[in-house]
């Protein structure tokens, strides 16, 4: 079996209210791209990012981002990818390394994720989120394939777009999520390769 299918202990596709949620959103679609599309869009508007709020949990399963109603980008990704899997469509996360201030080091990762699209291949897509009400003005992502429209691109010395497709969080994700229970903390702990 496609290990990108696969539900896990973080993307939890089979957990009831996001194969409920699954179903809901891909109603009425007409094909994958459709479907991947609209799951996309729901998870960047109506999931806000922890971060730009300034407070609320830290979330790192897909359950409970959906429970929550937030989460920082890895966690908006794990709720993204859960729901994809949850509707048969391939999905991986992949990450990018980013200055934390827009100058240089220290770095993080910024979580996002790849689908795979009929007549598209791997596609990085990226929830993190543009919306009013909590997200980040002046970032703008759009699922338009082939073409992506993602919140960052790397452009200082140390930065980068990180090549692999991961069927899981990478692990100093999934522990600096399960360490720090507020967004002050994380925000003092951001994982890095």
């Amino acid at each position: 079996m496609n290990p990108f299918l696969h539900s896990s202990t973080e993307i939890d596709a089979d957990h009831p209210a996001v194969a409920a949620l699954a179903a809901r959103i891909a109603a009425g679609q007409e094909s994958p791209v459709d479907i991947a599309a609209a799951c996309f869009a729901w998870v960047r508007d109506e999931i806000s990012h922890t971060a730009d709020l300034g407070h609320g949990p830290v979330p790192c399963r897909a359950s409970d981002v959906l429970t929550a109603g937030t989460g920082f980008c890895f966690a908006k990704s794990h709720l993204l990818a859960a729901l994809l899997r949850a509707n048969g469509i391939p999905a991986a996360l992949c990450y990018q390394r980013l200055s934390i201030d827009d100058a240089g080091p220290p770095f993080t990762l910024h979580g996002m994720v790849s689908v795979l699209l009929p007549g598209t291949g791997w596609y990085r897509c990226d929830p993190r989120g543009n919306r009013l009400g909590g997200n980040k003005p002046g970032i703008t992502t759009r699922f338009t394939p082939p073409v992506e429209h993602l919140a960052y691109t790397p452009a200082l010395p140390g930065e980068a777009d990180l090549p692999d497709l991961h069927a899981a969080p990478l692990p100093q994700v999934i522990a600096a999520l399960n360490r720090n229970a507020t967004v002050a903390d994380l925000l003092k702990d951001l994982p890095d390769v």
